[in-house]
């Protein structure tokens, strides 16, 4: 990025944080500024703007790097209040062989997060993808698998019990045009699974948050509308469901509006369930230009101001914050720079973005604190 891009959006920001009038809008940019960052203070400035958090997903390579773990875990809360294991929780990891647990990475990362005051949403207990073989190689019948998925559920949020605000408890079990994805899960039990599943980790945490997480529902269209029918299902069958997750993996110049992202956000609170960002990045085409990088800038800012402006809406997880470890590169071909840092953890314009749309809505402080 250019220098006088890098001087712009640092003076928009502090122009935005210390030129403001409102007293109590005052108090929170104070805040922020004695945090002793190097940038603006995300998770204050988005709690003051009326959310639960902003966060991050993390991986435990990440971890020894003491830069990023300084980013992650030494500025929280400030800057990070949230965060999401990426990999270390998933069903390959903890459950690598059969009655054989091991929660040694997802340890790593969510005991460092609750030192620092952090809120933990946990991922994931059901996904097609990154099962142990197992599991995928095995033949199944419907009684023995639903009795496997039930033991790994009740092991699983067992072991964190109390630790996670949240569980994406069923992760992307559905088609793009709204069927359900065929998958071991679906195939042996049939959609059966996905109530099953809720079941079991509400009885080994009643007091988490249980989502329904997936990508391409973060607009109106056959899937999210398909998502909605699974949560009024769950409902009517008396099952707890709190919340849906709204993975939002988008590209440069085409994330959804902000008129559509907040009628999507609204048709999934309107049935009594939280919504949450829980994915975010944006990709562009690599080397990334100045324009490329001003326009991610514009669509992260975009998608916050819809989580701000519903109600409903609790936090902001980006799919983590620095592009050397972004998931991007190696999945899309001639994408990458989706994250809010640069590799070496220079700030993007994202970030000066984000606060601005936390900073404008404490000033006009119309939100209460989603706690």
């Amino acid at each position: 990025m250019k220098a006088s891009t890098q001087l712009l959006t640092t003076a928009v920001f502090a122009a935005a944080v210390f030129a403001a009038p409102a007293r109590h809008h005052k108090s929170i940019a104070k805040r922020a500024a004695n945090s002793s960052l190097p940038v603006p203070a995300l998770n204050t400035l988005a709690q003051a703007a009326g959310l639960k958090y902003f966060g991050s997903a993390t991986d435990n390579p990440e971890l020894p790097n003491a830069e990023y773990y300084q980013y992650l875990f030494d500025y929280a809360p400030q800057l990070f209040g949230q965060t999401t294991p990426g990999n270390s929780q998933k069903w390959d990891a903890t459950e690598p062989e059969r009655n054989v647990f091991n929660y040694t990475g997802g340890d790593a990362i969510i005991q460092p997060a609750l030192n620092h005051s952090m809120i933990t949403r946990c991922h994931n207990l059901n996904w097609y993808n990154q099962n142990p073989e197992w599991l995928t190689s095995g033949t199944w019948d419907n009684a023995t698998l639903i009795s496997i998925l039930q033991n790994h559920i009740a092991n699983v949020v067992g072991h964190w019990k109390g630790q996670c605000y949240a569980w994406d408890v069923v992760n992307e079990a559905l088609n793009d045009n709204g069927t359900y994805r065929s998958d071991l899960w679906y195939d042996t039990i049939g959609p059966a699974f996905i109530p099953i599943a809720f079941q079991a980790a509400a009885a080994a945490d009643p007091n988490a948050k249980l989502y329904y997480n997936d990508y391409n529902i973060e607009y109106p269209g056959a899937k999210s509308t398909a998502a909605q029918q699974l949560v009024s299902s769950l409902q009517a069958q008396g099952i707890k469901v709190d919340g849906v997750g709204l993975q939002s993996h988008f590209i440069g110049g085409e994330t959804p509006s902000l008129d559509s992202q907040v009628a999507n956000m609204q048709a999934f609170t309107a049935l009594g369930v939280e919504v949450a960002v829980t994915e975010l990045d944006v990709r562009v085409s690599t080397p990334a230009t100045d324009a490329e990088v001003a326009q991610q800038a514009t669509d992260y800012a975009t998608t916050a101001q819809a989580c701000v402006d519903v109600e409903g809406c609790v936090g902001v997880t980006v799919w983590d914050f620095d592009d050397q470890y972004s998931w991007v590169p190696s999945t899309f071909a001639g994408y990458g720079a989706a994250d809010l840092f640069y590799a070496n953890f220079t700030a993007k314009p994202a970030v000066a973005s984000i606060a601005q749309v936390f900073e404008a809505a404490a000033a006009n402080a119309t939100k209460h604190t989603r706690r």
